[in-house]
């Protein structure tokens, strides 16, 4: 069986999961908690790429170097 076929349980407090279930507005637990993922990894690699630019001439390599080393395209 494919593991992404799989369910899993995950113990979280009433109070979070009151919060998440405002904030997930009708659809699918999976589906809520992917988009969150994949929205928080988002900002985060935004972040990154924020602070590489701003400090692109304290690094030996220029900005797009630094996106291509990390495979940021």
């Amino acid at each position: 069986m494919c593991e992404c076929d799989m369910s899993t349980t995950i113990t979280v407090s009433r109070e979070t999961k009151r919060l998440l279930d405002l904030l997930r507005k009708g659809r699918t637990w999976d589906e809520f908690l992917r988009e969150l993922a994949l929205e928080y990894r988002k900002v985060r690699v935004k972040r990154v790429l924020d602070e590489l630019r701003k400090t692109a001439k304290e690094r030996d390599f220029s900005f797009p170097e630094t996106r291509l080393k990390l495979r940021l395209e």
